[in-house]
């Protein structure tokens, strides 16, 4: 008590710390408030007091929250926050809540908030440096926690962050508000830096918990805290004059502050990451929409969108995927069918995104998104004119290894011709000489007649009936199609070696199939069974029957196959006859 500030020593400080952690260890908060209160002490505090944040937080978290105990620790922190230097007790709240981890981060995270949020607005020096530094800390210990995804697991809240996030907000208002006023009288550059920490905490906010939230209404969730918090980050960066920017200029590209071009990636992909949840709370969830200008076309927007729903179909996570197709629907619900330009498929971004839905419908494990991807890519094909439905064709045939995904698109090309046929004017793009190209992708067997053609069988009886349908459809005096133009062609590469290869996969498989029946016989064999492994994952073994049962299985689709080849071939003949005998 008579010592001056310049006499204390290091010794002093470890005593002080040594005995405040005793007091409130031993339960004797009350007597340790009493020391703090007394104005005696007001220098030994001021210089010492934010070395008991520690121990103080421990015993806080520890005692129940009815207990005085806790009460009078809670005073202790208000005590401190009035009396301490408020650059030493700045470092020793941040250095708390960054020493905290697992259950604890949030409980910590959230009892710390209003002491600093107290200090900060003390600060004169590096203001916006220190709440910068506050928001990346907070949100750095947050970022590994679970985000809460099912109703129940947001009612139950079991770590707090729902509510911690929210808090954040609150924390972080009276600088949005400093940032406000200063931006109305003018624009100096603390300010900007203040905002700029402002927009890093909004992007990181994006990023992390709301890419990963379950961001739609819930039946009986009065006011769902993700939503909430979605709510606020926007009207932060509609206050701080940056959403807009974000929405249209960001994804153009900002100046980049690294010189580590490994630093540079990681910033860009969070910068990606963060736009593209923005974009989806904006066009798909409606918030902020009523600050958005309606001058924009539905192309534009759409073109605009393209990176972030690549972004987003590239992941694997159920919630962003999810966010990634409603996004584009979205998009492609405000435009009419027919109606996008074939140009817009020399955009690198157009292109791509089909091609990402095709793996969503091939190898996503969720059934609901793999429908949804492929009526995206349905609705996609829609809006385009005939010369972007062909290019997009030629593009998905040449790209996808998918005999589902080929079969699809043959019938889509089909679904042209006949509408080609039947209206009244010619549709250059689906008849003649460019369908003649198309043709040339779509009636041949990848592989002649070594083709898997079990693997192949959805493509194969896809561009059956397409040729069917032509022949039917198209007489060779008209050949609208051009299809007897190229049939010579067609028969030397798909018609004939399918027949071979039907041929050969059929000797085979009975083949297989007599081996199967003879080991059956045999009483040692009658319980053999055979392996199968998937993507590196051992399957459930197979008994002989349940071989047999796959082989009859693959007899049968080329039973079909055949029988559909029989067909078209028996149609070709009669049409050519046809012809012959109007010529004699």
């Amino acid at each position: 008590q008579i010592l001056e500030e310049s006499d204390f020593r290091g010794e002093d400080f470890n005593l002080f710390q040594v005995a405040g952690q005793k007091c409130l260890e031993d339960g004797y908060a009350a007597q340790l408030l009493e020391v703090i209160q007394n104005e005696k002490n007001k220098v030994i505090i001021k210089n010492m007091g934010w070395n008991l944040i520690s121990p103080l937080v421990r015993c806080i978290l520890a005692y129940k929250q009815e207990d005085d105990k806790q009460e009078h620790c809670l005073k202790i922190l208000d005590q401190l926050v009035q009396l301490c230097n408020p650059k030493e007790l700045f470092l020793g709240l941040l250095e708390q809540i960054e020493q905290t981890s697992g259950e604890q981060v949030c409980p910590t995270v959230m009892l710390l908030l209003q002491p600093l949020q107290t200090v900060l607005l003390k600060l004169q020096n590096k203001k916006a440096y220190s709440v910068g530094l506050s928001l990346a800390m907070i949100m750095n210990q947050l970022t590994p926690l679970p985000v809460p995804y099912t109703k129940q697991q947001i009612q139950e809240d079991k770590l707090g962050l729902c509510r911690c996030c929210n808090a954040v907000v609150d924390f972080a208002k009276p600088f949005v508000n400093e940032v406000v006023k200063n931006m109305e009288k003018s624009s100096e550059y603390n300010d900007m830096e203040l905002k700029e920490e402002l927009l890093k905490f909004c992007m990181k906010s994006l990023k992390y918990p709301l890419l990963t939230a379950h961001l739609e209404q819930l039946e009986g969730i009065e006011e769902h805290p993700f939503r909430h918090f979605a709510t606020e980050i926007i009207d932060i960066l509609q206050d701080i004059r940056e959403l807009m920017p974000l929405v249209f200029i960001h994804h153009k590209g900002r100046r980049s502050y690294w010189e580590n071009q490994e630093f540079e990636d990681i910033e860009r992909k969070n910068s990606a990451d963060s736009l593209a949840c923005l974009s989806y709370l904006m066009f798909v969830q409606h918030f902020g929409i009523n600050c958005f200008p309606m001058v924009f076309s539905p192309s534009y927007l759409l073109q605009c969108n393209m990176t972030h729903i690549e972004v987003l179909l590239n992941r694997t996570e159920e919630s962003m995927l999810s966010k990634g197709l409603d996004l584009f629907e979205s998009c492609l619900l405000r435009m009419e069918d027919n109606s996008l330009s074939h140009q817009y498929l020399e955009f690198r971004d157009f292109i791509n995104v089909p091609q990402d839905l095709v793996k969503v419908m091939t190898l996503c494990p969720i059934e609901y998104l793999r429908k949804k991807s492929l009526n995206m890519l349905q609705l996609f094909i829609d809006k385009f004119d005939a010369e972007g439905k062909y290019t997009l064709f030629r593009c998905l045939l040449k790209t996808s290894n998918h005999a589902g995904v080929q079969g699809y698109i043959i019938q889509k090309i089909k679904d042209q011709i006949h509408l080609s046929l039947t209206k009244a004017h010619d549709n250059v793009w689906f008849t003649g000489h460019h369908l003649i190209s198309l043709l040339d992708l779509v009636l041949l067997l990848p592989e002649g007649a070594e083709t898997d053609l079990l693997q192949n069988s959805d493509r194969i009886m896809a561009s059956l009936n397409l040729l069917r349908y032509l022949v039917i459809k198209d007489c060779e005096s008209e050949n609208q199609t051009g299809v007897w133009t190229i049939l010579a062609k067609i028969e030397k590469n798909f018609l004939k070696p399918l027949h071979v290869g039907l041929n050969m996969s059929k000797a085979h498989y009975e083949a297989e199939i007599k081996n199967k029946r003879e080991n059956r016989r045999d009483a040692n064999n009658s319980n053999t069974v055979c392996s199968l492994t998937v993507s590196e994952e051992k399957m459930p073994a197979m008994t002989t029957e349940m071989q047999l049962q796959v082989l009859h299985s693959a007899l049968f689709t080329f039973d079909l196959i055949e029988s559909v080849l029989a067909r078209v071939e028996e149609l070709i003949e009669v049409k050519v006859k046809a012809v012959m005998a109007e010529n004699i």
